[in-house]
């Protein structure tokens, strides 16, 4: 995970979002000809919800067994952020507009960052979280 939830005001506002069910992604559209896709599986995993960051550093959950993880539910939060739903019933997580351009931007060493993070705790990516509530958060 991220150290932190990065925090750029400086960050564009997307003019249109368009969830595409059938590649499970996010399409982000800034209106100047940037267009960023993010896998719901990438926002699964990096959540910013306290179920996977945790409460503070060294708290995080892996996350496993998002690959075929799908969004059926996003609903705008003020005028910052939205609150996706994902297949899984995980829906605590808000994104904001300059943590879904972090996301969209920085894909490739996210990915990067979560395999490798994987290799460490001796995980697959396609494992079943740990836990029984029902939302894979591992919290049991």
């Amino acid at each position: 995970m991220p150290s932190s939830i990065p925090s750029n005001p400086s960050a564009p506002i997307p003019q249109a979002l368009t969830v595409h069910n059938q590649s499970r992604t996010l399409e982000l559209d800034y209106g100047n000809g940037t267009v960023l896709q993010i896998p719901f599986e990438l926002m699964r995993v990096y959540s910013p919800s306290a179920e996977v960051q945790g409460h503070g550093p060294g708290q995080e959950t892996l996350q496993t067994g998002k690959r075929d993880v799908d969004m059926t539910g996003l609903v705008p939060v003020g005028r910052y952020a939205v609150q996706p739903t994902f297949s899984d019933g995980h829906d605590t997580g808000i994104y904001s507009w300059d943590y879904l351009y972090f996301l969209g931007t920085q894909t490739a060493s996210l990915w990067a960052e979560y395999e490798a993070r994987l290799a460490a705790a001796g995980m697959k990516r396609d494992a079943p979280m740990e836990g029984s509530c029902g939302k894979g958060c591992g919290c049991h």
